[in-house]
């Protein structure tokens, strides 16, 4: 089959650090998914892996996000037949989505959105996981809390999809950083109550929740924590999905902030639970369905290919990506 490979962690400039390879058709075991891929979409995930990529003979496959048609079953498999239209967010210890055919557990996909295109639905899986997970889990916030969240990046992929979710699912004000007035425009189009600007954060969060924010959400923690200490409440809490080397969380501690780590690969790396993704993305397929939530793909690229996918990692490696980036078929 063809497939999108790395031999080594290139800059994506170099020709060579996504090439166009031919590979086995993978197997599914016992309670695998093999799935026609359709689209795949790219995601910060993507480029932090392939940079550290190690120099291999053979062609490391990457991508996560994937929406396709099923083509085999496992022996084992329960909740999925041949010929459904599916989406998921993949596992970071198996081969990736970035070829034309990939196996999956079955536990960890669920069936795409029936008013979504397959490029519309690739968008959406890694980021909703992400924003569910940190809100519902971490956060444990439900449809009566109320209060202050900060979201730091609210245009960009996670950031969109955890402001539609807030918005639809609870009574919290949704307060989102963008600097740029596409990002601005973007984050507001998406439900957020008020845009500040993250160069001026400790100004702008304190005009906006003068008494402080309940929960803060960030992709960005290096050079920040003296600045959420401050604009975070006693007692409030704050979830985080980047590790910077080093980080020093003490200024957190005189007003009992707790800190959350949120990575939605975590089910699949340890095997732990893992069907709650499955049963997350089928809840957030009906909403999207019902009309409640919408894709955040704000650009598609029609060239499944080393040179399509290329393309995808260098707009997501500039930082000035509003929403997601599609490849598709």
């Amino acid at each position: 089959m063809s497939a999108v490979g790395s031999f080594s962690g290139l800059p994506i400039d170099n020709p060579e650090a996504l090439q166009d390879v031919e590979v086995e058709v993978p197997r599914p075991g016992p309670r695998d998914l093999l799935v026609r891929v359709m689209a795949v979409s790219v995601n910060p995930v993507d480029i932090k892996q392939r940079i550290a990529l190690a120099p291999s003979e053979t062609p490391v496959i990457l991508g996560y996000d994937a929406a396709g048609i099923i083509e085999a079953i496992g022996s084992e498999v329960s909740t999925r037949s041949v010929g459904d239209e599916v989406w998921y967010s993949g596992d970071i210890t198996r081969p990736g989505t970035n070829a034309q055919f990939h196996t999956v557990d079955e536990r960890l996909v669920a069936r795409k959105p029936e008013s979504l295109s397959f490029a519309d639905a690739a968008a959406l899986p890694l980021t909703m996981i992400t924003a569910w997970e940190s809100l519902f889990e971490r956060f444990e916030l439900t449809k009566a809390s109320t209060g202050d969240l900060l979201i730091m990046g609210g245009a960009g992929g996670v950031g969109s999809a955890m402001i539609q979710l807030v918005k639809a699912l609870t009574g919290v004000r949704v307060i989102a950083t963008a600097s740029r007035e596409a990002s601005r425009r973007w984050a507001l189009g998406m439900g957020a109550d008020v845009v500040i600007d993250h160069r001026k954060l400790r100004e702008e969060a304190g005009a906006a929740a003068p008494d402080g924010v309940d929960w803060l959400f960030t992709s960005r923690s290096a050079g920040n924590i003296e600045d959420y200490a401050e604009i975070v409440k006693p007692f409030g809490h704050i979830t985080a999905i980047d590790e910077p080397p080093n980080l020093d969380l003490l200024a957190l501690k005189s007003k009992s902030i707790a800190w959350h780590w949120e990575l939605m690969f975590t089910r699949s790396l340890f095997g732990y639970d893992m069907c709650v993704q499955q049963q997350q993305l089928a809840h957030i397929a009906q909403l999207v369905d019902e009309g409640v939530l919408s894709t955040t793909r704000t650009r598609s690229i029609d060239d499944f290919s080393a040179a399509g996918l290329r393309e995808a990692h260098q707009a997501v490696e500039s930082g000035r990506m509003v929403g997601k980036i599609v490849v598709h078929r």
